[in-house]
């Protein structure tokens, strides 16, 4: 797989002088979506565009591109001039679409700036299950492979990719029952058709609240802030981080000095603590990195990811 150029990208925006880029910016920036209005990275992209121009002094213009399950937005930004003037939001079905799909967009064809933050997956029961504890449902799994219905994205989603995840670090098995996207997931929840579910914190919190269901743990390294009763998977014993994450990227190629002034802008702007009580009260988790982190973040999670596509038979483009 072609890296290489994408890692030494990195490591020069992070050594590149600012003085290098007097003038820049001097006009507007393009921010492409890759999915519709209305959406998580629709949300979060305006949340970042807004205060963005005002950091730099210069309009940041979204532009939705639908299509392709998001490709066809990425192929517009891995396309796009590299010359600081075009830059968007990469999620995780970037990621898993460089092996899923035809023609997709790698990751040496974009220049990653920052990371915004993560949207861990979150293990939930319905509450008539007798599974009280995360260690009481790993032992069920384990004693009676397949017997619990888990809900989740269809093969390639976060969600699955969450439930795959939990089941190599476990060594379990579970019956994972698609649906298309996490509202129909927690509905088939909340109506018995499954037992579990591995969607985002935000999509069951309501339904926890009220009783309905469970939340039995959280994959990420830390507690969700909207739910800080509910511990981690690591706090419980049990080593797993999986879920949906956002970073921003531009094209290729971007001039090293006009790439490290947008990454300090970025995370200048993620860090404030007016962007992150905007973003919470969206129900977003904040984690602002600069260029290498994101980078190194990103690229962990390929390399999670990747044996889980292979052992779903989801890969088309092997490395």
């Amino acid at each position: 797989m072609r890296r290489t150029a994408l890692v030494a990208t990195a490591a020069l925006i992070a050594a590149a002088p600012l003085a290098q880029a007097q003038g820049f910016p001097d006009g507007p920036i393009t921010w492409v979506v890759n999915w519709p209005a209305g959406g998580g990275q629709d949300t979060t992209s305006r949340l970042v565009a807004e205060r963005l121009s005002a950091e730099l002094g210069v309009p940041v213009v979204v532009e939705n591109y639908d299509g392709a399950g998001g490709l066809a937005g990425m192929r517009v930004l891995a396309g796009a001039k590299p010359d600081g003037y075009t830059i968007g939001m990469l999620g995780s079905s970037s990621i898993i679409q460089q092996y899923t799909t035809d023609e997709p967009v790698m990751l040496d064809q974009l220049a990653v700036l920052s990371f915004f933050g993560p949207d861990p997956g979150a293990l939930t029961v319905k509450a008539d299950t007798p599974y009280e504890t995360l260690e009481a449902f790993v032992m069920a799994a384990k004693e009676q492979p397949g017997d619990i219905l888990n809900g989740n994205d269809p093969p390639g989603g976060a969600s699955y990719i969450s439930a795959s995840i939990m089941e190599v670090a476990l060594d379990l098995t579970l019956n994972k029952i698609p649906y298309k996207g996490y509202a129909p997931t927690v509905t088939a929840l909340l109506g018995g058709e499954v037992h579990s579910a591995t969607v985002p914190v935000p999509q069951v919190l309501e339904a926890h609240k009220a009783g309905d269901v469970r939340i039995l743990g959280v994959m990420a390294s830390e507690r969700h802030f909207l739910a800080p009763d509910i511990p981690t998977f690591a706090e419980q014993g049990f080593n797993v981080v999986a879920g949906d994450f956002r970073a921003v990227v531009g094209p290729a190629g971007i001039p090293q000095d006009r790439a490290e002034i947008l990454s300090q802008a970025l995370v200048a702007v993620l860090s404030s603590a007016e962007f992150v009580a905007a973003a919470n009260a969206a129900g977003y988790m904040i984690e602002p990195l600069g260029a290498e982190a994101a980078l190194a973040r990103i690229k962990a999670f390929d390399a999670q990811v990747y044996p889980v596509l292979e052992d779903a038979g989801l890969v088309t483009n092997p490395r």
